[in-house]
């Protein structure tokens, strides 16, 4: 493979973190006074997401494991749960792709987690025990999760345990109860663009019993025009535990109205940085929870844990955009009705294919002066059901310690998806507006379903999934790990409106996926893990349906009958090693975890762009390869506190082929690129560094300075690395608390504290240099790209902010 030897090398950084000559020892030592707690040796973590199901201690995984904290979510005070996950995982990094910061994609070692369809999604994402990897898409709403609810975050690796989707790894949120939290406390922030956020939170334990409650609600106008954001969440338990059982019901609402602006043409961001093109463009997001856990020791060795759920899931999208459409009698069709420009890009369709219908009657085409615009309207409602059962062991064998773990899971999902898309003009702002023209507030079809025509449809997916886990001690110091998981996906999908049989389908996928691997304990202050794995991700309904290059999808609106795709497989090997040095003299423990990964997928599933504005398909493609290093390092002395987190990240195709990239400068005549082993996967920053420091000044005043760096990522749609790439970024955070008395606290927050301009995310945008379109007076002639048109568009950060609050604790 290419590149590896980089990896190694950068292995060699992890030597920094082991100070040459130190003397490392464990016994207690008196340290000064301080405000901050050191972090505890002994870290247990569960191997499963099954909640209550038991734990092991962390020196016996054999893989890179990361645990964001209750606290370190606390600190943030940020309503998006991948703050906190972006600054404390390595290989971590929220990117804001489509302008809400509330719900960013999330890239893991190169894999993503979105709430967007058309995401190649590579993580499962637990909240509780709960898959809440969207059935219809695998999609992920981060938006819907409180950060004052969550008790601990742990980011997994090479464990395919977690099941479906779990090819970069997976996210495991356990939540808070009134057994790990007890107290009260309300808060309240407020400050730039027009920000108000509160929250409350409450737990107590009386004897056997407990409860827990956490609400927060959001307004935040958002820092671009028509960016406006607004959540409410609410997260409940109720539990009882004796010493040999405990149980949850548990019950969960959330949603969210999001602006989601997108992309904007560079040459619209050097007039004005927050500007905004093509609205609208929103997304309201609603989920709720039922749910009921138990864990029962059946024997003083034996415990088996219960998760039972129901979930719904309902997405409201509106996307607005402008319109490829032309002359039919331009192409072959009726002169003076409206048809979708087909570029010579679509086979073998006849010229009236492509023409626009209203009831079956043609559109007027209004001449080429005229600013057509779409919007999509798309609606999503799911419902799921579904049970985790496992047993846990820990009796010996043959006098050595043993963990063992065996369980099976079912979800069931049954999900009702329409969609349309309207005509429209653009104002001069480019907001789309469906009145005022012949054809204004049709719903496009075009007479070949080409491109444009409603969806409505049933999807089913059943997730069936049963594995085993052994964790062996040959001596107290190795431990060797072994198991395995066998998944069952079954989907499918049906026309429910009568007119799209072609729509019916079923698909069934199945596959074992091994893990094994050992660690090896020399002291509290070194371990080595090593090991090896698979994971699998079936195709979803919304992938099968939208696969073939010649009836592209207005992805997140349309579905055509297309050929199957195949299901993911990754192939993850990964070492390295992690401990707790308490430093001699007392001064102070230092934590650190350093490791290397090589992650092969075959399969991999992309999207592809089409020659049609907003649309696209999926593919599979041979394979793709995601190698890299990830360092980790916590110090705690006194009154300070200090983290250093580096991870780069080597995502790379490993083929030859073409790819359709029709807006790529680059690009061919017929709207291709050639893409070559070794090439980097576009919008995959390969560096990423995150540095954090804290100082109690008094016993009540603590302030905090935080950075992260991002290096640089070639825009989406550059797969073969032609074009420049998006320039790397950072930016700096500052905070202060301070302890007015026991019950109060004031603190205050400065994002983006340099004010910093930066883009977190480009793409390719159509230029289009036909007279009288939008895009003429935008693109034409830019100096820039050769004098045809700047074809880039990317998303802009917030700049500095400032916020203030307060929180009472009771």
């Amino acid at each position: 493979m290419r590149r590896t030897a980089g990896v190694w090398k950068s292995l060699g950084v992890a030597a920094v973190l082991w100070p040459a000559g130190i003397e490392l020892t464990f016994a207690q030592t008196a340290a000064p006074e301080s405000t901050i707690e050191l972090p505890a040796v002994d870290v247990v973590v569960s191997p499963t997401p099954v909640p209550g199901a038991g734990s092991i201690n962390q020196n016996k995984v054999p893989a890179f494991v990361s645990t964001v904290t209750s606290q370190d979510f606390e600190d943030k005070k940020s309503p998006a749960v991948a703050d906190a996950i972006t600054a404390h995982v390595p290989a971590a990094i929220g990117i804001n792709v489509d302008g809400t910061d509330l719900s960013p994609d999330l890239f893991y070692r190169g894999f993503d987690t979105s709430r967007i369809s058309g995401t190649a999604q590579g993580l499962a994402v637990y909240q509780n025990g709960v898959r809440i990897n969207e059935a219809f898409g695998d999609s992920t709403n981060l938006d819907l999760i409180s950060p004052i609810a969550i008790d601990r975050a742990d980011v997994y690796t090479n464990n395919p345990i977690f099941g479906l989707n779990a090819l970069g790894g997976a996210i495991n949120f356990t939540m808070k109860n009134g057994f790990t939290y007890q107290g009260g406390e309300a808060q309240l922030l407020g400050g730039s663009f027009g920000r108000v956020y509160g929250s409350l939170q409450y737990g107590k334990q009386f004897g056997d019993y407990s409860v827990y409650f956490a609400t927060d609600a959001l307004r935040d106008g958002g820092y671009r025009p028509f960016g406006a954001q607004n959540l409410q969440r609410a997260y409940a338990d109720v539990g009882y535990r004796t010493q040999d059982s405990e149980f949850h019901a548990i019950g969960a609402f959330s949603r969210s109205w999001l602006g989601v602006q997108g992309v904007t043409p560079e040459v619209l961001v050097d007039q004005q940085y927050n500007a905004v093109f093509t609205t609208p463009q929103t997304t309201n997001n609603q989920a709720g929870l039922a749910q009921i856990t138990g864990r029962f020791d059946v024997t003083p060795t034996w415990s088996l844990a219960s998760n039972f759920y129901f979930r719904q899931f309902d997405q409201y999208h509106v996307d607005g955009n402008d319109a490829d459409v032309a002359n039919c009698g331009d192409q072959g069709g009726t002169d003076g009705n409206l048809c979708l420009s087909n570029d010579g890009n679509f086979g073998s369709h006849a010229p009236s294919d492509f023409q626009f219908s209203n009831h079956g009657q043609p559109i007027p085409f209004l001449g080429d002066g005229f600013p057509y615009g779409t919007t999509a309207f798309t609606a999503t409602h799911t419902q799921t059901f579904g049970t985790q059962e496992q047993l846990t062991n820990k009796d010996k064998i043959l006098d050595h310690d043993n963990y063992f773990v065996v369980g099976g899971s079912v979800d069931q999902s049954y999900t009702r998806f329409s969609s349309e898309t309207k005509l429209g003009v653009l104002n001069p702002a480019f907001q789309n507006l469906l009145y005022g023209f012949p054809g204004a507030g049709v719903i496009l079809q075009t007479q070949g379903n080409v491109g444009f025509a409603p969806v409505w449809v049933h999807a089913t997916a059943t997730y069936f999934g049963v594995f085993a886990l052994d964790t062996f001690n040959v001596t107290n110091e190795l431990a060797v790990t072994s198991g395995a998981r066998f998944n069952v996906a079954n989907n499918t999908l049906s026309d429910a409106s009568g007119f799209s049989p072609d729509l019916n389908s079923t698909a069934s996928y199945n596959r074992i996926n091994p893990v094994v691997g050992f660690t090896y304990t020399t002291s509290p202050a070194l371990t080595f893990y090593g090991g090896y794995s698979e994971a699998n991700r079936a195709p979803t309904p919304l992938e099968s349906q939208c696969s073939n290059p010649q009836l592209p999808c207005v992805l997140e609106t349309a579905l055509v009958s297309d050929p199957p795709l195949q299901q993911v497989v990754s192939h993850t090997w990964e070492g390295g090693a992690r401990g707790t040095m308490i430093v001699p003299n007392g001064y102070g423990t230092l934590v650190y975890n350093a490791g290397v990964f090589h992650i092969t997928s075959t399969n991999d599933i992309v999207n592809e762009a089409s020659p049609i504005s907003g649309q696209g398909f999926f593919t599979n493609v041979p394979e793709t390869l995601r190698q890299g290093a990830e360092l980790g390092l916590q110090y705690n002395y006194g009154p300070l506190s200090f983290y250093a987190n580096y991870a780069h990240v080597d995502a790379t195709y490993q083929f030859s082929a073409t790819f359709s990239s029709p807006n790529n400068p680059f690009a061919d005549g017929n709207g291709n690129i050639f893409v070559h082993p070794g090439d980097r996967i576009p919008g995959i920053p390969s560096n990423l560094a995150k540095l954090g420091v804290t100082y109690a000044v008094t016993p009540q005043l603590k302030v905090t300075a935080e950075t992260v760096i991002v290096g640089r990522q070639y825009f989406v749609g550059d797969d073969a690395n032609q074009n420049p790439q998006l320039p790397s970024y950072y930016f700096v955070n500052l905070r202060a608390t301070y302890q007015a008395t026991d019950q109060i606290q004031i603190f205050g927050l400065i994002n983006n504290v340099t004010n910093h301009k930066y883009a977190t995310f480009g793409t390719f945008y159509g230029v289009d240099t036909t007279a009288g379109n939008v895009n003429q007076t935008l693109f034409n002639n830019n100096p820039d790209n050769g004098g045809i048109g700047d074809a880039r568009a990317v998303t802009v950060a917030q700049p500095l902010s400032v916020y203030g609050g307060i929180k009472v604790t009771f």
